[in-house]
């Protein structure tokens, strides 16, 4: 059986009893570690698993995924993920690989920050589609991302933004000259991310994201605990001239509040907001939220 298995937001703890139990069982346990990353080192696992652990980078799981599967038809083989299995489109092709080569298949769900995002007081029901940010270069500024945020807009639903995280990853120098050279990781972080969003609106001058007029949450390690996780909520710009400390350390998430916002996700978002006045202000005269005096 080959199981791929959601580890949840945070540490060693989160994982389900469930997905525990099958890895105890499994005879190689993988740990895809590069579409995100736990709080915790290899070696907390290890020790909390009772069980050597296998580092799967993009390489391994997206070109050498036979290697992974090898044994699977006959002996358990466990593939660890952070978060929820089918977060990333790189999990749901592994285990289209396993059905081809007619080996039984079967995931264990767990929390993401697809779900965990609502922790910000924003429903989940009102979330349009999400979109990743990756880091813009001198030569390399995809925009993409603004059409998706621009459908959320104009239906007036919330846009989840997944920040880039860069590991194992390669300079353009040692990628031509072949060179197994690996650039230190890498996490996009709030400040970053608000950047580029406004450098972006800049460019394509549509006004779907004005920095004094958009209301967003930053959301830092959710999952993670009051001693981890930050929440803070603020227009754009307030986000971009907030000290970069106040957001924590990464992994770094944002969303961006649409139109349709309900007074209830206002009023339990405000709490975290750098300065309510202008929170509700933004809500109430620009997206015509109606909200209590009080």
């Amino acid at each position: 059986m080959f199981y791929i298995i959601g580890l949840g937001l945070s540490d060693e703890q989160d994982v389900t009893l469930r997905g525990l139990n099958a890895i105890k069982g499994a005879a190689r346990v993988y740990l895809e570690a590069y579409t995100s990353i736990l709080m915790i080192d290899k070696e907390r696992l290890e020790a909390f698993y009772e069980k050597p652990i296998i580092l799967a980078d993009r390489d391994m799981v997206e070109t050498q995924s036979d290697e992974i599967l090898a044994g699977a038809k006959t002996e358990d083989v466990a593939l660890l993920v952070v978060g929820d299995p089918f977060g990333a489109t790189t999990h749901t092709d592994i285990i289209l690989r396993a059905r081809k080569l007619s080996i039984p298949t079967r995931v264990i769900h767990n929390a993401s920050i697809m779900n965990a995002a609502g922790a910000c007081g924003l429903q989940l029901y009102n979330f349009g589609q999400t979109v990743s940010l990756v880091f813009f270069t001198e030569t390399w500024r995809p925009d993409s991302f603004y059409d998706r945020i621009k459908e959320n807009w104009t239906l007036g639903t919330h846009t989840l933004v997944l920040l880039d995280i860069k590991v194992k990853e390669q300079s353009e120098e040692n990628l031509a000259r072949g060179r197994k050279i690996f650039e230190p990781p890498r996490y996009m972080t709030i400040p970053t991310a608000v950047s580029q969003l406004i450098s972006t609106e800049e460019e394509r001058g549509e006004g779907v994201l004005s920095p004094s007029t958009t209301l967003a949450i930053a959301l830092s390690r959710v999952g993670g605990g009051v001693d981890h996780e930050r929440i803070v909520a603020g227009t754009l710009q307030e986000l971009l001239d907030a000290p970069p400390e106040m957001f924590g350390s990464p992994l770094h998430s944002l969303v961006l509040v649409g139109k349709r916002v309900h007074p209830l996700e206002v009023e339990y978002a405000g709490a975290y907001a750098i300065n309510v006045d202008s929170w509700r202000r933004v809500a109430t005269e620009v997206y015509g939220c109606v909200l209590d005096e009080a």
